[in-house]
């Protein structure tokens, strides 16, 4: 009998590949150290942070109602640096433009899958987990600098996270914005 536990999923955007493959080049600073880089392939920003879904077929439904809500938009990439507190960071992160577009698709996304985030938002794809003191490994390999790095982003995806002590995210499925082209997440 097939495996009927709840798929593991979150919705975000995926970064176009030659910028993930330039942030992931600014990540690379800090192999060696207690840290897990984020392979290029799997950067991503999320907007609907992970949750247990029963019906992987309706959550791509859903996700295709909302996104021919919303047309594409830029996303912007602006600073890289140790987040969420520079002075005990766990992440590595490149900070995003907080724009209406963003912020708007996050909230209806949010909305119609019926999940909460207390947090407040700061849209940001992470390039490094830390695992060990964060404070020494910012103070070793100090990494502040601005960045303009810029993609249209012309989709929005719905992923699947890795089983326990696996790493790759899945793209289960890709929404078009409205007006744009299935691939258009790709400049």
């Amino acid at each position: 009998m097939a495996d009927r536990r709840p798929a593991r999923v979150f919705v975000g955007l995926k970064v176009a590949p030659d910028i993930a493959r330039e942030l992931a080049r600014l990540a690379q600073d800090l192999e060696g150290f207690a840290v897990r880089l984020i392979a290029p392939a799997d950067i991503h920003l999320t907007l609907v942070p992970p949750w247990n879904e029963p019906s992987p077929s309706e959550a791509i439904e859903k996700l295709r109602i909302v996104a021919g809500k919303f047309g594409a938009f830029p996303l912007t990439v602006q600073h890289v640096g140790y987040g969420p507190d520079p002075r005990r960071p766990r992440l590595l992160w490149a900070d995003c433009a907080a724009t209406n577009e963003i912020a708007a698709l996050r909230g209806a996304l949010l909305e119609v899958y019926q999940q909460t985030d207390d947090r407040p938002f700061l849209p940001h794809v992470t390039l490094a987990r830390i695992r060990g003191n964060g404070r020494a490994i910012a103070r070793e390999r100090p990494i502040d600098r601005d960045l303009s790095l810029t993609q249209r982003v012309g989709s929005v995806e719905l992923f699947q996270s890795p089983p326990q002590g696996e790493r790759g995210y899945r793209v289960l499925a890709v929404a078009p914005l409205e007006g744009s082209e299935p691939s258009a997440s790709n400049p």
